[in-house]
């Protein structure tokens, strides 16, 4: 790995692209070893640390898939209809024991245990009671509406992947195996900050060129939003490089991960890259191909990723979603960590600069005969346009490769999780 020593923002070397960034950064964090144990209850969003086997059958017994009738279906002879007696009834979490050789048909509902010897289930929609005998109208399939034990999932079979992450679904899977608690690898810590002498936490009073801080909002409600980061937000840092040093410094001391806003350009009060080196760190990304974000910084301080992002709300957004975010989940020990693209299709034209990724905002606005989502963008192109954000449904990723995108030109998006 070439780091990079010069803290100059406004270096010679070419700007890298985009993938080259992001596999920089994912190349630089080693995932996380330590693991504790929890309950399903507790375990929402965390990251699985060994494959969990399922305890008992599911479903553990045969069962009705419905409310009817259990019958044996080799005791309908001849041609129907068939009328036979109604010999008990069975709920769910109870037992029907028909007595050896019996004879007939079982009520049954949903969810029950089939009767030992019992094969089908007719469901009532398609027989007739009267008093305490059914008609059957039509010959059944045997064993049908019936769930067999272990059709879904076999006992000792493993469930789920290590690296996986537990969403309410594998959750919910889990439990139905009989799985009380599961091993997961322990959070990743992650401290946030951000620079500018301008800024201002919303509620104080704004002075001459002064603006709010947007930037740790955006950032903090990013990385909470995932059950695996354990996040300390340690507020704004004016813009003072020794100041900047010895918070960078002591972060990185503490936590997996130091991710800034604001202050990677070259200008004068811009002393985060300085700050890194002079922490003892290590810069492995400087300049990416990439509008907005061009002047990310990543590397490293001793055990500690460093990400720098830009203050621009719009850079900070793409930068964190597409070059930081899957090197933390790498850390965090996922199994799957890269960005996962969707296709579009665009409504209409763009004008952009070859030679560099563009990621624009968009929001839908149709579909195709084929079903792809049809897009606009917004906020032409603007890195600071906060309404462009707020108004998205996700971020579409531009080509390098091309000058412009023409109306109905197929492209990579990613889509927002809402609500």
């Amino acid at each position: 790995m070439n780091y990079i020593t010069n803290c100059s923002a406004g270096d010679d070397g070419a700007p890298i692209s985009p993938d080259a960034a992001a596999a920089r950064a994912r190349a630089l964090v080693p995932p996380v070893t330590q693991t504790e144990y929890l309950d399903l209850s507790a375990a929402t969003g965390r990251v699985l640390a060994q494959a969990p086997i399922a305890a008992t059958a599911v479903p553990p017994f045969d069962n009705s898939a419905m409310d009817g009738y259990a019958i044996k279906a080799g005791e309908l002879i001849g041609i129907g209809p068939w009328t036979v007696p109604v010999i008990g009834t069975v709920a769910a979490g109870t037992v029907a024991r028909p007595e050896a050789g019996a004879t007939g048909a079982v009520r049954i509902l949903t969810g029950a245990a089939l009767p030992h010897g019992f094969d089908t289930v007719i469901m009532q929609e398609r027989c007739e009671r009267k008093g305490d005998a059914v008609t059957i109208f039509e010959r059944p399939r045997p064993g049908q509406n019936v769930r067999r034990a272990g059709e879904d999932v076999e006992k000792g079979r493993m469930l789920l992947q290590t690296g996986d992450v537990l969403t309410p679904e594998r959750l919910a899977l889990l439990a139905g195996a009989g799985v009380a608690n599961i091993r997961v690898f322990r959070k990743i810590r992650v401290a946030i900050l951000c620079t500018g002498s301008e800024l201002r936490s919303a509620g104080e009073p704004l002075g001459a060129g002064q603006i709010y801080n947007s930037n740790g909002i955006l950032v903090s409600s990013t990385l909470l939003g995932h059950a695996w980061i354990e996040l300390d937000d340690l507020g704004i840092v004016r813009d003072d490089r020794q100041m900047l040093t010895d918070v960078i410094r002591k972060a990185s001391r503490n936590y997996d991960a130091v991710i800034t806003t604001g202050g990677v350009s070259a200008g004068d009060e811009d002393h985060v890259a300085a700050a890194v080196i002079e922490s003892g760190g290590l810069l492995d990304v400087m300049k990416v191909g990439m509008r907005p974000g061009k002047p990310l910084k990543v590397g490293r301080i001793g055990i500690s990723l460093f990400a720098g992002l830009p203050g621009n709300p719009n850079a900070a957004l793409v930068c964190l979603r597409y070059i930081v975010l899957p090197a933390l989940r790498r850390m965090a020990a996922m199994r799957e960590f890269e960005t996962k693209w969707s296709p579009a299709v665009a409504a209409t034209g763009y004008p952009k600069k070859p030679d560099r990724t563009e990621f624009v905002p968009f929001r839908t606005v149709g579909h195709t005969a084929d079903g792809l989502q049809r897009i606009e963008f917004l906020g032409k192109g603007s890195s600071a346009s906060l309404s462009a954000i707020a108004l998205a449904e996700g971020i579409a990723r531009l080509p390098s490769d091309l000058a412009a995108i023409e109306p109905d030109a197929w492209l990579d998006v990613d889509f927002f999780r809402r609500g």
